[in-house]
């Protein structure tokens, strides 16, 4: 299915017909889906806004980080890896922060900090790249997560420049921009063409701060005091008292540094665009104020026409039907998703990354457990497939295996990534590996052209193939793990589902070999049990259990968080019992 570029309404249409396009996507800045043309081809450069780390994040959260880990998955295929340069920020200072920290009665600091590293552990479930994943020892990186509070002399710079021209004022501490004073200035774009609206259809309904010292009422805040116990830097403008950002200054001054500042010289482009970059991406959201303020700011410090080529943004995600909310209590989390068993879950990553990307980014998307469910069932189809494809050329095992890692390192099937291409269309590249299915159990072509599309699309890594094939004795084997992110029971039910009988019994016999018990309930649910002794894995989980005993009799609460959340990204979730004692639940997919 693809999105028309004018009315929005789906039209079918087969790999053949985009196969051979460039890349297009929808800008919100144009209202049209667009063809991509870089400023410069060998220095592709985007900006992703990325999460305020007050708290854990949200299912909603997670769309835009799988969204554009997907885009630039596909601008890395079209231009090299060399060649694009991805931003995706964390927000660090902020009053949400300030509050959660109070509440909590810990530093700002260290809340920031063990949020910031629950965040990168959830998304690493869902196959997000990860700067460890992208950059290379010695080059330039190429995917950074800058913080705003790192980042305080840009912002401080660019408000100066403002300042300067007559763009800010200072007014009872605080700094301002001036919406008018921009629209007096040549040369800048109309406040409000983003969010394609009238100054006085903003005014009328946004979350506007009614403050005396303001000139205007859409005039918004560049920086201001900080309070007693909460953080601060030297004010700009002349301003005695500390202060801290606003919430917009903050994105302006992290693309300038990494997208703008540290390209200097390195651009290929016209002096008009040497102050503009190629691609910014956020939720729908985000679009007023948020990104419309960042223009405002960037453009206006920097003399330039635009702030980017492309505005893309994702559309809005609900839960079965209503607005997340706590008070409905539907509000869940990324972590409640993998870990716990709200929501219908655990789901492994690979089933809610599947789930996002079956619905169009634009569209709006239903957040629901049979959503889960159904792709839970395609993945263990897949899953399933190849399962068979192996226990058919089980002598051949090995051949099999360094087959299917090999095509992991090449390019995605062409009518796969032709869907891509035409402004991400996942649900298109999702029915086309659909449609392989079927031929996978019988067909070693169709199944290498399944592994590398799941590859792309972040569903499978180099270690997938070889953690499936274990059971037919290949490789290594934990009783844990299985393809994307399965425990192996749900495996050995498809298998047994599909009435694979090859399959069960070459497993059989390979679980029995590695001494890990077969244990079926009285719903014959099946499960695993090891009866080694020496499980490295076990004896770092016992270390780790009593090490974060250790830390919490030492009231190192921050170190016990961090001891847990390494255990939670093993597979291994940590309870407190009510007696003092230490629970442990062993979750799929880790």
């Amino acid at each position: 299915m693809q999105i028309d570029a004018q009315n929005d309404a789906p039209r079918q249409a087969g790999p053949e017909d985009i196969q051979d396009r460039g890349l297009r996507l929808y800008n919100t800045l144009t209202r049209a889906k667009d063809d991509f043309r870089p400023i410069d081809p060998a220095n592709v450069r985007m900006y992703a806004c990325g999460p305020t780390v007050y708290d854990d994040a949200h299912i909603g959260n997670a769309r835009p980080i799988i969204v554009f880990d997907t885009l630039f998955r596909v601008l890395r295929q079209l231009y090299g890896a060399a060649a694009v340069t991805y931003v995706r920020n964390i927000t660090d200072v902020d009053d949400k922060i300030n509050a959660r920290a109070a509440e909590r009665g810990v530093t700002i600091r260290d809340l920031t900090e063990v949020t910031a590293r629950r965040f990168h552990a959830d998304i690493r479930a869902l196959g997000v790249l990860m700067p460890d994943q992208v950059n290379v020892e010695g080059e330039p990186p190429r995917f950074i997560e800058p913080r705003a509070t790192e980042h305080i002399v840009e912002m401080r710079d660019l408000i100066g420049r403002l300042i300067a021209r007559d763009i800010a004022y200072v007014a009872e501490d605080h700094v301002l921009f001036s919406v008018a004073a921009m629209g007096r200035k040549a040369g800048m774009p109309r406040y409000g063409a983003l969010a394609n609206r009238s100054l006085d259809e903003m005014l009328a309904g946004a979350r506007v701060e009614v403050a005396p010292y303001k000139r205007d009422p859409m005039d918004f805040v560049l920086w201001k005091p900080s309070k007693e116990n909460e953080p601060g830097w030297p004010s700009p403008g002349g301003i005695a008292v500390p202060g801290r950002p606003g919430w917009h200054i903050e994105c302006s001054a992290m693309s300038w540094k990494h997208l703008i500042q540290g390209f200097a010289g390195r651009i290929a482009c016209d002096p008009a665009e040497a102050n503009v970059f190629d691609i910014h991406a956020g939720g729908i959201d985000l679009v007023f104020p948020h990104h419309e303020d960042e223009i405002a700011q960037s453009c206006c410090a920097l003399d330039a026409p635009r702030m980017a080529n492309y505005w893309l943004h994702n559309g809005f995600l609900q839960v079965e039907g209503q607005k997340m909310s706590k008070s409905l209590g539907n509000f869940v989390t990324i972590r409640d998703l993998l870990t716990s068993g709200k929501f219908g879950g655990p789901w492994a990553g690979p089933v809610i990354r599947w789930a996002m990307l079956e619905t169009h980014y634009r569209q709006p998307i239903d957040w629901t457990e049979k959503r889960l469910a159904r792709a839970q069932t395609e993945l263990e189809t897949i899953a399933g497939a190849i399962g068979a494809l192996q226990g058919r050329f089980f002598g051949g095992c090995d051949i099999t295996l360094r087959r299917w890692i090999a095509d992991l390192d090449q390019a995605p099937p062409a009518p796969f990534l032709g869907f891509l291409m035409d402004d991400l269309n996942t649900p298109g590249a999702i029915g086309w590996v659909r449609g392989l299915i079927g031929r996978m159990a019988s067909d070693l072509e169709a199944a290498g052209q399944v592994i590398r599309a799941l590859s792309f699309l972040g569903l499978v890594s180099r270690q997938t193939p070889l953690a499936l094939a274990a059971p037919l004795g290949c490789g290594q084997f934990s009783p844990e793990t299985g393809m994307f992110g399965f425990s192996m029971s749900r495996i050995w039910r498809t298998a047994h589902v599909n009435g694979d009988a090859r399959l069960l019994e070459s497993t059989r016999e390979e679980l029995a070999r590695k001494k890990i018990a077969i244990e079926t309930d009285a719903n014959g649910l099946v499960s695993f049990r090891s009866e080694a002794d020496d499980d490295p894995a076990l004896a770092r989980v016992n270390a780790l259990v009593a090490a974060r005993a250790d830390a919490r009799a030492r009231k190192d609460w921050a170190e016990a968080d961090r001891i847990r959340d390494e255990l939670a990204a093993m597979g291994a979730v940590v309870k407190d019992t009510k007696d003092g004692g230490v629970s442990i639940e062993w979750v799929a997919g880790k």
